[in-house]
């Protein structure tokens, strides 16, 4: 039988394989060496076993991504109406509008609720790199979302929104 050099103890044969006696080197017990633990409880280890909707089905969608749809399709409503006018202006989306301290007043610009801004155009200009920009509509997502009812009267007042202000930019529709 052998000894450990540094206790003098008799050293078992196997003594490394009997249970409850640490196989490798003993564990760290500074913060920064110990292995990452997960954050949210996740019991037996199972974790989600699948997502909870299949990205099928309209729910699976966050509210952003609805609006934007329904902001794509109004797009495309109004391609069919002005065609190659609209190859010159870009379409955004933004959360809210940047308030100004006074009063935001009517004009061609904005489309108003209330004295909130619903759109807003942004003439062609030129950025900060000296590049030209392309003309812009922004819509604003929270506003319409307030001002709706259910999905189908948000796609239908964001579609009413837009024409408002593509109109108000380009002129009256042509004749379809």
């Amino acid at each position: 039988m052998s000894t450990e050099p540094s206790t003098g103890r008799p050293n078992a044969p196997g003594a490394a394989d009997q249970p409850g006696r640490p196989k490798g080197p003993p564990a760290s017990s500074s913060p920064a060496e110990r292995p990452h633990r997960r954050a949210r409880r996740d019991r037996r280890g199972r974790g989600l076993r699948g997502p909870l909707l299949s990205p099928a089905v309209p729910n699976s969608r966050s509210r952003g991504q609805q609006f934007d749809l329904a902001v794509l399709e109004a797009v495309e409503d109004l391609e069919e109406l002005w065609g190659e006018q609209l190859t010159a202006i870009e379409f955004a989306v933004d959360e809210v509008p940047p308030l100004p301290a006074g009063e935001v007043l009517p004009s061609a610009d904005v489309v108003l609720d209330g004295g909130v801004p619903l759109t807003r155009f942004v003439p062609p200009g030129v950025d900060r790199r000296g590049r030209p920009t392309k003309a812009r509509v922004i819509i604003y997502r929270r506003p319409l979302e307030g001002r709706a009812v259910d999905p189908a009267d948000l796609s239908d007042l964001v579609a009413e929104v837009l024409a408002e202000q593509v109109a108000s930019v380009l002129g009256d529709p042509p004749e379809a």
